[in-house]
């Protein structure tokens, strides 16, 4: 998926009431000839643990809606690489994460979701009031129910962690997509992992310990636990996002997937 535009290069200064962000730009006023200063807006209500340190570089949109309240939009953060002098990209806008799973799946990167017919979003399922991602039918007619989770944090080197809060509703998709595999479909979880430094997936027990266990217990009653990983395009401004890596799962034993 390509940005619409070149984004924007800033420094964060903190976040704050979950939407909100300050930022200096790299530009300075033409009256001042300090740095710009703005407040911008960020999809991601999460804790974003790791990924709004204070000082480090984070990449920004321009949505040109002059309706809008902050013109701004947080997209990217950075983490520190010793392989960049500016750290790895992170992807934190989490309205992205059905967009680049559904292009995934359209551009044959998910391997496991081959010979698709069709792909529906926002679709009533389940027996809780709840709404699928994306609903998938394959060419044989097989009905492929798949929750997204947009990942970001990370508590050790190359390992991401799922959820960075507490997650009721979380918990509630997993049931909901047992209940569909015991319908004859298939249910699929799928771990969208917005950032580059990432081998392997696992369960926050630590956070949240119900989901970890509703997550195993589906798993082991024929729910699919997947996760792909990104790779960002830059020349050297970040020009694109694409879900292609398919990362591992199968981690030591004191973590969920065993």
């Amino acid at each position: 998926m390509k940005y619409a535009e070149p984004l924007i290069k800033a420094r964060l200064i903190k976040r704050y009431k979950r939407f909100l962000a300050d930022v200096e730009l790299f530009e300075l006023d033409e009256e001042t000839q300090q740095p710009k200063q703005m407040t911008i807006h960020t999809a991601n209500t999460g804790s974003m643990t790791g990924c709004a340190l204070p000082g480090s570089i984070v990449w920004i949109s321009n949505s040109h809606n002059l309706k809008r309240k902050y013109l701004y939009s947080w997209e990217l953060s950075t983490v520190q690489d010793a392989s960049s002098k500016e750290g790895s990209l992170i992807g934190i806008n989490t309205l992205l994460a059905n967009k680049l799973v559904k292009e995934a799946i359209e551009k044959g990167y998910i391997s496991e979701l081959a010979e698709v017919k069709k792909i529906d979003t926002e679709v009533p399922y389940g027996a809780e009031n709840s709404r699928i991602d994306l609903l998938v039918t394959q060419n044989n007619g097989q009905q492929c129910y798949i929750e997204v989770k947009n990942v970001t944090a990370s508590f050790e080197p190359g390992v991401a962690a799922f959820p960075d809060a507490v997650t009721a509703r979380g918990t509630r998709h997993l049931r909901e997509l047992e209940l569909m595999v015991q319908q004859g479909h298939r249910g699929i979880i799928l771990f969208c992992v917005q950032r580059e430094d990432i081998k392997q997936v696992r369960a926050a027990a630590e956070i949240d310990p119900l989901y970890a266990q509703t997550l195993a217990q589906v798993k082991k009653n024929g729910v699919e636990v997947l996760a792909y990983g990104v790779r960002f395009s830059s020349d050297p401004t970040p020009s694109e996002i694409n879900l292609t890596t398919k990362l591992s799962t199968q981690l030591t034993p004191k973590y969920i997937f065993e």
